[in-house]
């Protein structure tokens, strides 16, 4: 991290338990080499094990990846990045709209056969990351599962954690895989109107589809991300963790680019 980067993140970084009075040891490393270390990792795709000596050793780096995915820290330590960024551009902190779709990716071999599967749609074989995105593109939940789970039951779940999270989240946009029961779902459980973006049978070639392309320039920053331009994760709870850690790349770059300043 840059210096200005690090001016923008260290107020928003959970308090360990230690500073807290609740007991435990304290950390060895400062928190500053220890989030460089897991941005490098995801970043430029390395095995843990291949942590460059400059960094602390790769053991201790992930335990801190582990404790901070197992205790939803990393979602936490995102979520106020989120808000912070949704601040600097005049918006409310809680989104009222969002964007929902999912993207298939290849699963590395570590990754079991109880959490991965083919898509014949896309001939993918691995595993499927749903994501929910504010309209400022950012990330308000995300689910990874098995490539062959169906986008209707995946966004079942997923919209019920975001709605929950997310009150006064009120639209989200969707493409036609998402129509059938589940629009009556969501608007009868969960007070949302589902809106589907479909494309045009007159249309030929590439168009920008409304709405929809936020969440596709997501998918886009995920993939230039290396750790997540495959699956190599064995648990999907860590998959989802990864994930967190490459939309905090791109939101603690955010904070720290400087603004223009008025005439």
């Amino acid at each position: 991290m840059t210096g200005a980067e690090w001016a923008a993140v260290r107020p928003l970084l959970p308090v360990p338990g230690w500073l807290r009075g609740r007991g435990g040891q304290p950390e060895a490393y400062c928190h500053r080499a220890i989030l460089d270390a897991v941005r490098y990792l995801v970043d430029n795709g390395i095995k843990w094990r291949a942590m460059p000596a400059d960094f602390p050793p790769w053991d201790r780096v992930y335990a801190f990846f582990r404790r901070w995915r197992d205790h939803a820290l990393v979602k936490e330590f995102h979520d106020r990045l989120r808000s912070r960024i949704r601040e600097g551009e005049g918006r409310d902190t809680e989104p009222t709209a969002g964007v929902i779709d999912s993207q298939c990716v290849k699963a590395d071999s570590v990754v079991g056969s109880d959490s991965r599967g083919f898509d014949g749609g896309k001939l993918v074989n691995g595993r499927k990351r749903h994501v929910v995105v504010d309209t400022l593109g950012l990330l308000l939940g995300v689910m990874v599962t098995a490539a062959d789970t169906g986008d209707r039951a995946a966004a079942q779940v997923l919209l019920g954690q975001v709605a929950d999270a997310h009150h006064r989240l009120t639209l989200v946009w969707a493409d036609g895989g998402y129509t059938g029961p589940l629009v009556e779902y969501c608007l009868a459980r969960l007070a949302l109107v589902l809106a589907i973006v479909k494309r045009s049978d007159d249309q030929k070639g590439f168009v920008v589809l409304p709405k929809r392309w936020i969440v596709e320039r997501l998918f886009a920053h995920l993939m230039r991300t290396r750790r997540l331009a495959r699956d190599f994760e064995r648990r999907t709870t860590s998959a989802e963790a990864m994930i967190y850690w490459s939309m905090i790349l791109l939101m603690t770059r955010r904070l720290a680019r400087p603004r223009p300043q008025p005439a």
